[in-house]
């Protein structure tokens, strides 16, 4: 079976007194469908760097690294073929850039950008595992403001 590694990053801001995360709807699904920006691991690139290069090519907006919150795995068939895919997550703290200012090499992935509350995110997301993502960048961030 082959295997593909992925990494991306709940990118999360304070808006009058509430978390926030960026979210996307990928270019070619409906209306609603809500996901965290995540992509292929380039060769010699940390998961890490990863997270932080897909959340400003898929948003439009940056920020710096707090932290993994953990991997998402599971197994999906593209072409006829099998695949065990491992994503890893990190919890990102936006510092700059607007959101939805995607860079035009990178507008044909993406159909919207939305800052949504964060609490919100396992109700929104489509993906089970992004949405227990989102759970956990909560918590994260619950524990720091305690």
């Amino acid at each position: 079976m082959k295997r593909e590694f992925s990494a991306g990053g709940v990118l999360v801001r304070r808006l009058r007194g509430r978390w926030m995360m960026a979210a996307i709807r990928p270019a070619g699904k409906k209306e609603g469908v809500w996901a965290l920006p995540k992509g292929l691991i380039d060769p010699g690139e940390k998961p890490e760097e990863t997270a932080l290069r897909e959340v400003a090519e898929e948003t439009g907006a940056h920020g710096r690294s707090a932290g993994k919150l953990g991997d998402v795995k599971y197994v999906y068939t593209w072409a006829g073929e099998q695949i065990f895919k491992v994503v890893s997550f990190y919890l990102v703290r936006y510092s700059g850039g607007r959101l939805g200012d995607v860079p035009p090499e990178h507008r044909h992935e993406v159909a919207e950008v939305r800052w949504l509350p964060l609490d919100d995110g396992p109700r929104l997301l489509a993906y089970g595992g992004e949405r227990e993502m989102a759970k956990k960048a909560l918590e994260s961030l619950e524990v720091e403001t305690v």
